[in-house]
């Protein structure tokens, strides 16, 4: 007796086929259909990278403002003469450090900002560039604030040659030298990065330092020890003000509608 399969039929072995072809595709249909549904829309990935870039309006007839004066509590340490006369382009005579200015219990070169609290997305960066001027044989101004992309105008008005070094950590750092005659040099910093150092390499009392935002709300504290931040939108906000020796003090201020908050910092001379 001859045993016959099914499967040495031919035309069983194209039905066969035919079904494990038909199979093969409808499950591939199902995987495919499957897969399509867990991807992101295009809208909405579109709507979430514009959100991202969207660049914050503030309304001019609600925004408040901050203000404050920086005070300083005993007496101010004495700070070593800088002697310049090692270069007869600087001034003469022994002439007052920067560690310290103060003024009748008003503390200068104080950087203030809000830390926290502003709406999420971008601010409008300015075009105008900030100044920063070698005078003196000595940075002009001290302490200074700009925003990320914002360009920074290095000036040279001594008779004297001058280096800029910066030494960012968050940042690209520069090192290069101006004569008085010499074209401004301008420089942008594209992150945020607190109290960078800038020093002249040959003056080596020469110091200032850049405060990097990734928003325009900051000020310095003047002679007077005042400050100013305006333009804010209403809202709870934590503002921070740093000095180079005394450090970082922080402060909560609600902002109302139209409103001026006073916001008084004092530091203590007995801190450091």
């Amino acid at each position: 007796m001859v045993n016959i399969s099914p499967f040495s039929d031919p035309r069983s072995s194209v039905f066969i086929r035919g079904k494990i072809f038909f199979c093969s595709a409808l499950i591939s249909l199902i995987l495919l259909s499957g897969c399509s549904k867990s991807q992101p829309a295009p809208e909405s990935s579109s709507a979430s990278s514009t959100a991202k870039t969207a660049t914050i309006s503030i309304d001019a007839a609600t925004a408040g403002t901050i203000s404050g004066v920086v005070t300083l509590k005993g007496q101010p340490p004495k700070m070593k003469p800088l002697d310049m006369t090692a270069d007869p382009g600087c001034p003469t005579g022994p002439q007052p450090a920067e560690v310290v200015v103060a003024k009748d219990g008003k503390l200068a070169n104080v950087f203030v900002y809000v830390k926290e609290g502003l709406p999420q997305g971008n601010f409008a960066v300015p075009t105008e560039p900030v100044a920063l001027d070698q005078k003196g044989c000595r940075y002009n101004p001290h302490m200074l604030g700009i925003m990320a992309g914002q360009p920074l105008k290095i000036t040279n008005t001594d008779t004297a040659d001058h280096n800029i070094h910066d030494m960012p950590s968050n940042n690209p750092a520069f090192n290069e030298s101006q004569m008085p005659t010499d074209q401004p040099i301008t420089k942008k910093f594209s992150n945020a990065e607190m109290m960078i150092p800038v020093q002249c390499n040959q003056h080596p009392w020469m110091r200032a330092y850049i405060n990097v935002m990734s928003h325009p709300y900051f000020g310095v504290s003047a002679a007077d020890g005042s400050f100013e931040i305006k333009n804010l939108p209403p809202g709870e906000y934590t503002i921070a003000a740093v000095h180079e020796r005394f450090g970082e003090q922080t402060m909560k201020v609600k902002v109302g509608s139209k409103e001026t908050v006073k916001a008084p910092f004092v530091y203590s001379a007995a801190g450091k």
